[in-house]
Formats: structure tokens, C-alpha cells, sequence
């Protein structure tokens, strides 16, 4: 019989963390998962709620230093294109990024996504009907960046909490109410 999973929240070793993936699908974790991972050391968790198509996400998307392949997977589903539905592969590294950002900040606050991944035939749609912004190798299309914000939290705050981190580009758009994170080279506009 597999180990349950709070035997494997109790004790977490990549056998068993893999092992629950099974739990997941099988949707016996699903509901208290948030909760019931918590409580391990080390959990790293993160919760969205997506601007344009209204929804909402919190998981656990790794512990120690493994990430969790449903969640990468529910993640990825998140922050496809909202304009084709098209799903990319996000860099996990933004996840971390994303999760020192909140840690930085000290709020628990759901990030608020403007963009995630965007497929190359949006990212050209956008950069041929917008007025600048939209850049030719865009991060977006490597699943690299994400534009966002957090309830409660000034952009400026959000911007040089990332900035501080130096772990890839930041762009600061107060117009535009976000700021893009990327897992690219340290850099800033």
C-alpha cells in the first residue's frame, strides 16, 4: 500500500513526493492541500488570481528543492495565453522568484496576473496594435516572465522588492498598474 499523504508530508523524500502525484491526481490531497503542506518545512506556496480570466489559484509548488510536477503543470495551465489558450512551459525559477518577492515584501496577498506566458503569434499581434511595450523576443514566449501586482501593496514597493532580489529583469508600467518580472538577465526599465 502507498504511504498516505501525511506520511508523506511527514517525512518527504523524492520517492515519496513523487509518489504523490498519484494522491493529487486522484484528488484525495486536492482540498487541504495549502493546509496540509504548510506544515512542512520548506513548503513553498504561492496563490494568483488571474485579471482577464478570473481565476483564482493557491498551491504548494515545491518543497526542499524539489518542485511538485502537478503543480508546475496546474501553473502552467494558469498562465497560458488568456487571448489563444495556447499553454507554454513556465521556467520554475520565476515560481521562486515570485515567492521571495512575497517573502521580501512580507505579505501573503494573492499576485494579481496581468500576463504569463504568451505564444509568439499573440506577442506579434501585440507588438503590431500596441504603442510600444511589447518586445520582439519577448520572455513572455519562453515562459520566462510574468506581469503582475499585489493587492494592498504599492507598485513602487513591488518594483524595488524585486529589484533587490537581482534575480532577472524588472520593468516598472504605473500606467499600465504592474510590474514585469523575468527570470532573464538582471536588468531594469
Amino acid at each position: 500500500m502507498p504511504p498516505s499523504p501525511l506520511q508523506i508530508l511527514r517525512h518527504p523524500t523524492r520517492r515519496r513526493l513523487l509518489g504523490l502525484g498519484q494522491w493529487l491526481l486522484a484528488g484525495a490531497v486536492l482540498p487541504q492541500a495549502p493546509r496540509a503542506f504548510a506544515s512542512v518545512p520548506d513548503a513553498r506556496q504561492l496563490s494568483f488570481h488571474h485579471t482577464h480570466t478570473g481565476e483564482r489559484l493557491a498551491l504548494v509548488y515545491a518543497i526542499d528543492d524539489q518542485f511538485v510536477p502537478e503543480a508546475l503543470f496546474s501553473l502552467n495551465h494558469f498562465l497560458r495565453d488568456h487571448y489563444s489558450g495556447a499553454i507554454g512551459s513556465m521556467d520554475p525559477q520565476l515560481f521562486n522568484l515570485l515567492h521571495l518577492v512575497r517573502q521580501e515584501l512580507g505579505t501573503q496577498q494573492p499576485f494579481e496576473v496581468i500576463s504569463g506566458y504568451r505564444s509568439p503569434a499573440t506577442n506579434n499581434t501585440l507588438r503590431n496594435t500596441r504603442s510600444g511595450g511589447v518586445a520582439k523576443h519577448s520572455l513572455h514566449m519562453v515562459g520566462k516572465a510574468i506581469d503582475v501586482r499585489l493587492p494592498g501593496v504599492p507598485l513602487t514597493e513591488l518594483r524595488d522588492a524585486a529589484l533587490s532580489l537581482r534575480q532577472g529583469g524588472v520593468g516598472f508600467y504605473p500606467s499600465e498598474q504592474f510590474v514585469h518580472l523575468d527570470t532573464g538577465p538582471v536588468r531594469r526599465w
